[in-house]
């Protein structure tokens, strides 16, 4: 065994330590101060460990990968979620589901679904206090928002009944959590794949399978976002035309952040001199399959809810402001613009990122187009959930600049700082963020010239 697969081999386990010391005793939103700490090893150990693998033999660094991104998931399934509730939503939403019950009819606290509460996710005789209790009709559950209808769109609710489908009885958190590391194992896969299939570089998937926020996100919490990305790896790495598009909408099914891949997946569509009506018809084919697919997966939950299908997404648009003083979006904006010219101007930013994309992308390479327009909303909107940015990880994993991944780090500064109230973290996480996106940029576009003038030269 090499020098270096040595020093891979021990960052990552030093990596598997520290996750699964942060989910066991490192602290929870409630007491979010040592968490910091912890998630900054975290990070600091993935990266040592990304970099020292890029130079270890790419079959061994298959190997390395594989059986990192398990270990690091087996670690974040010893301990029950620490920093998010939305899994209890997700495990009454199933509950509900095999009931004959549309999750968007009623809230958890209406009385009719009143015989569908248990001890588990509605206990008695607790005093309410605690990061993950919400007060629910004079009772006390984990589920958030429990006077609100779900906000989760229709095959991320497919998700949640299936998973209580095949889960033991008493099986609480741990299913669903079992279900993020199959998911988050799977798209490890799949990288894998689309890097072979693209003759990339293998060893770049460790980008994916070890950054701390898989196991913290996608397992510990479970969050469903996984299954989205899931999906978007499988559209973007596939050949552009039908399946691309029913892929791609079955992902903003799950969660509609999906659909800022939506003008990487048609690079060039808008490009000119490059045969207008192939490149129409595979538009429309991409585009008539993910608006299909879409409407196919509402469609059962519309007719058994009508409008009430929306659930709390408009709730929730309007909420976002966000809920903590010292966080608002478009924190970037808003340093430099009035703070009602801020929601227009990033809709104009993310709308000239996706022209930028459509005319000038690269079809050969359609994650690159997806990851400039998903990274710049990110960054413009500045969100305080940091598992919106794991979309951004498998992204960055396909190909994309690798300093896009200081988005998903802010992102996870920015909320479990949020708990401590900080002021200016928000401002400092993403232009922390921002910088680093534009030196990798203007480093990258150094070198192209140079090698370019090495030629001219030549």
């Amino acid at each position: 065994m090499g020098v270096r697969t040595l020093c891979a081999t021990a960052l990552l386990a030093a990596l598997v330590a520290v996750v699964a010391a942060t989910v066991r005793s490192g602290g929870d939103l409630g007491h979010p101060a040592a968490l910091l700490y912890w998630y900054a090893a975290a990070w600091v150990l993935f990266a040592g460990a990304a970099w020292t693998v890029r130079r270890v033999p790419v079959r061994t660094a298959v190997a390395l990968i594989l059986a990192g991104g398990i270990a690091l998931c087996v670690a974040a399934l010893s301990a029950p979620p620490r920093t998010s509730d939305d899994m209890y939503r997700y495990a009454w939403d199933g509950r509900v589901q095999a009931a004959g019950i549309s999750p968007y009819a009623y809230p958890p606290d209406a009385p009719q679904l009143a015989r569908l509460r248990d001890p588990w996710l509605f206990p008695a005789g607790t005093a309410c206090r605690g990061w993950d209790f919400h007060s629910a009709a004079g009772a006390c559950t984990h589920i958030n928002r429990p006077s609100e209808r779900t906000i989760y769109p229709p095959l991320a609710e497919g998700w949640f009944l299936m998973v209580h489908a095949v889960s033991p009885a008493g099986g609480r958190h741990k299913p669903l959590q079992l279900a993020g590391a199959v998911l988050a194992v799977v798209t490890t896969v799949a990288l894998l794949l689309v890097q072979r299939r693209t003759c990339g570089d293998t060893r770049r998937v460790a980008l994916w399978a070890w950054c701390p926020a898989v196991p913290f996100a996608a397992v510990n919490d479970a969050h469903v976002d996984t299954l989205g990305v899931l999906l978007t790896v499988a559209a973007l790495g596939t050949a552009a035309g039908a399946r691309r598009g029913a892929l791609l909408g079955a992902a903003i099914a799950v969660k509609l952040l999906p659909v800022l891949a939506l003008p990487g997946a048609l690079s060039r569509a808008l490009a000119p001199g490059h045969e207008p009506r192939a490149r129409g018809r595979e538009t429309a084919s991409v585009l008539l399959a993910a608006v299909g697919v879409v409407a196919l997966a509402y469609l059962p939950y519309l007719l058994a809810s009508g409008s009430a299908v929306l659930g709390y997404l408009p709730g929730y648009l309007r909420e976002e402001g966000y809920e903590s003083d010292n966080i608002g979006r478009f924190a970037l904006l808003r340093l430099v613009l009035p703070d009602a010219w801020a929601g227009p101007a990033a809709v104009a930013l993310v709308v000239l990122s996706a022209w930028y994309v459509l005319r000038r992308g690269d079809p050969e390479r359609p994650w690159h187009g997806s990851l400039l327009v998903t990274g710049t909303a990110l960054l413009l909107t500045s969100p305080v959930y940091y598992w919106y940015a794991l979309l951004v990880v498998a992204l960055v994993t396909m190909g994309g600049p690798w300093e896009w991944l200081a988005v998903a780090a802010a992102g996870t500064v920015l909320y479990v700082a949020d708990g401590l109230q900080p002021q200016g973290v928000q401002a400092s996480a993403y232009g922390m963020a921002a910088v680093t996106v534009l030196a990798g940029a203007l480093i990258r576009a150094r070198a192209r010239g140079g090698g370019d003038r090495r030629r001219d030269g030549a």
